[in-house]
């Protein structure tokens, strides 16, 4: 067997243990969801069943707590983002001694333990009289997304032609119009791209989300209190729910991808 043969081999065992590793729990997790046991396991098959969907269905509980999350990912969305895009455009645009350290002092947060950024929001927003709950999570959680939205933007930043932007002042264009007609529609992907992790980010966090979230209680909070009190395929059955609706809009996506680059490429 040649080397470059080897190496292919070795390269498809490698991706195909990858996937498995990546999504065999998932399949187990989605398996268990239709398990006669009330045990989220597919050890020791009690015969299929659908009740678990039917005890989702009335949970309450669950699903006040996934509309907490779902609201908390939308606070996130509407601070973090505006702040990581202005970021990035403060440190691709301006010059001064002291953008290393405000670089640094932007990305902190993701070195510093959510415990840590949750405690640290509670102490210091209760000065205010800002009690925990959903507007407290919002700012906790900005703390550190933002930085994240940050470095997807600039890594856009980096490939942006400034000419362009030069040359629509140069013909009369406003400051505001060369930034909305120019710069913002090259930034759209990395901001869309952002976005997207931004409100991932938002909605499976727990460390910062714990500290910080009073009575009202999100979905990571609300399994973990679970698992104290024992856990049924209930979760199961809402996590394959987010997985069916994942890929659903990840296969539209690429579907309305490709149409939109076969609708540019030229005829003939």
């Amino acid at each position: 067997m040649s080397a470059q043969r080897f190496l292919n081999w070795g390269l498809r065992l490698y991706i195909g243990a990858f996937f498995i590793y990546l999504f065999l729990p998932l399949v187990i997790m989605g398996t268990a969801t239709f398990n006669d046991s009330r045990f989220p396991t597919i050890t020791p098959w009690r015969g299929a069943t659908l009740k678990w969907f039917a005890e989702l269905a009335a949970d309450d509980g669950m699903w006040a707590a996934l509309g907490n999350s779902l609201l908390v990912a939308a606070g996130v969305l509407c601070l973090a983002v505006p702040i990581g895009v202005a970021c990035a455009l403060f440190l691709t645009t301006v010059e001064s001694r002291g953008k290393p350290f405000v670089y640094g002092l932007i990305l902190s947060p993701l070195l510093t333990p959510g415990v840590i950024i949750g405690i640290s929001t509670l102490i210091f927003w209760r000065q205010f009289d800002v009690a925990g709950g959903t507007l407290l999570t919002v700012l906790g959680q900005t703390t550190f997304i933002s930085a994240y939205v940050m470095l997807m933007v600039m890594a856009r930043l980096q490939r942006f032609d400034r000419t362009l932007e030069r040359a629509a002042l140069d013909l009369g264009a406003s400051p505001w119009q060369a930034f909305r007609r120019v710069l913002l529609p090259f930034l759209r992907p990395a901001i869309l791209s952002a976005a997207v992790i931004a409100f991932l980010q938002s909605f499976e966090n727990y460390n910062t989300s714990l500290f910080v979230v009073g009575y009202d209680t999100t979905l990571t909070v609300y399994i973990a209190s679970k698992v104290r009190t024992g856990l049924t395929p209930a979760v199961n059955a809402l996590g394959l729910i987010l997985i069916v609706i994942t890929v659903a809009l990840a296969v539209i996506y690429e579907i309305k991808r490709r149409r939109e680059a076969r609708a540019r490429t030229p005829l003939g």
